[in-house]
C-alpha cells in the first residue's frame, strides 16, 4: 500500500475526457443527476481550467487555484499553450488536490477534465494526476465521448478510432468509450453501415472501401489501410451509444463504467443476479442499448424520406 492511500477508504469515480464540444460537462451534471436519483452520493469535480460558464454548481473547481484567462494574460500564452500550463501548475500543486478531495470522502467523484486532445495522447501532466488520484485509493475509469456525428464521416470515423485508441494506451486507466449527442445523429446524414457496426468497430475493411468511393480519399487507400490494421491488431476500441435523454442509455453507460472502475463488484448498492452476471461476463442480456438507438435512427430516417416523397 502506498503511503498516500493509508487510512484512506476506497474511493470510485470517473474522468470524464475527450475533445472539445464532445459533451462532457453535459454528461458530468446527467450522470451526477442520475446517480443522485438511484441513492449514490456524488460530487463533480471540475477541472477544466477553461470552464467559465458551468451550467450547475460543482464540489471542487479548479478556478480555486489556477485559471486560463489569468494564465494567458499574466504569461502572455495562447489558449493551448495556457491550458498545458495549467496542468503542470495543477500537477506540481497536487497537494492542494488532495486535500480539497478530502472533504468529498464517501462521495462517487465525476472529474470533468479539459477538452485538449493533447492531453491525453502525449503530455504527460494529467495522467500523472490520475496516478495521483489512484495512489490515494481511487479506483477510476476513464469516460472518454466522442460526438456521435462522427460516424457519418468514415474519414473522420477512422481518425476518431485513432484518437480512441492513442488516449487509451496514453491514459492507463480503465476505458470506456461513449458516442454521444445520439439524439442528434440523424441530423448529420445518413450512416453507411448499421450502428453496431460503429459501436463494435467491427471489419474495418469495409469501411476502407466505402471511404476509397470518394475520389479525394482514393489516392489515400494504402495509408487508411495501415491505420485500420493498427485499431485492428489492437482490438481495444469499441463504443457505448449515449443519449443523454434517455434514461435507460444513461444505465446502460452506467453499468459499463461500473464494471471498469470496479464499482459493481462492491456492495454499495442492492444488485440483482441479472446486474451481477452482466458484470461479470460483460453481457448485457437484454441486448437493447445500440438496438434501441438503431431503432430511433431509422425510423427517424424512413420518416425524413417519407416527408420527402410527400413534397414531391
Amino acid at each position: 500500500m502506498s503511503e498516500g492511500s493509508k487510512g484512506r477508504s476506497l474511493a470510485f469515480g470517473q474522468v470524464v475526457i475527450g475533445p472539445p464540444g464532445s459533451g462532457k460537462t453535459t454528461y458530468c451534471h446527467a450522470m451526477r443527476e442520475f446517480l443522485a436519483g438511484i441513492g449514490r452520493r456524488v460530487a463533480v469535480v471540475n477541472l477544466d481550467p477553461a470552464n467559465e460558464a458551468l451550467p450547475c454548481p460543482c464540489e471542487l473547481d479548479i478556478a480555486q487555484l489556477v485559471t486560463l484567462p489569468d494564465v494567458m494574460g499574466s504569461l502572455g500564452l495562447g489558449p493551448n499553450g495556457g491550458l498545458l500550463y495549467c496542468m503542470e501548475y495543477l500537477e506540481t500543486n497536487v497537494d492542494w488536490l488532495q486535500e480539497k478531495l478530502e472533504g468529498l470522502k464517501g462521495h462517487y467523484v465525476l472529474f470533468d477534465c479539459p477538452g485538449q486532445v493533447e492531453l491525453y495522447t502525449h503530455h504527460n501532466s494529467l495522467k500523472n494526476v490520475f496516478a495521483h488520484l489512484a495512489k490515494w485509493n481511487f479506483r477510476l475509469a476513464a469516460v472518454h465521448l466522442v460526438d456521435s456525428h462522427y460516424c457519418t464521416d468514415p474519414g473522420k470515423f477512422i481518425s476518431v478510432l485513432c484518437t480512441s485508441l492513442s488516449t487509451m494506451l496514453h491514459v492507463e486507466l480503465p476505458h470506456v468509450n461513449i458516442l454521444s449527442k445520439m439524439d442528434l445523429i440523424e441530423q448529420y446524414g445518413k450512416l453507411a453501415f448499421n450502428l453496431d457496426y460503429y459501436t463494435e468497430v467491427l471489419d474495418l475493411s469495409y469501411l476502407v472501401d466505402h471511404l476509397a468511393s470518394d475520389p479525394f480519399f482514393r489516392n489515400y487507400r494504402r495509408l487508411n489501410e495501415k491505420l485500420v490494421e493498427v485499431i485492428e491488431d489492437y482490438s481495444l476500441v469499441s463504443f457505448v451509444p449515449l443519449n443523454v435523454q434517455d434514461k435507460e442509455s444513461m444505465r446502460q453507460v452506467m453499468q459499463a463504467v461500473d464494471k471498469a472502475n470496479g464499482y459493481s463488484f462492491g456492495d454499495q448498492e442492492h444488485r440483482s443476479l441479472e446486474a451481477l452476471m452482466s458484470a461479470a461476463v460483460g453481457a448485457d442480456f437484454h441486448f437493447s442499448s445500440t438496438l434501441a438507438v438503431q431503432e430511433k435512427y431509422v425510423q427517424s430516417q424512413d420518416k425524413a424520406v417519407e416527408e420527402e416523397v410527400m413534397d414531391l
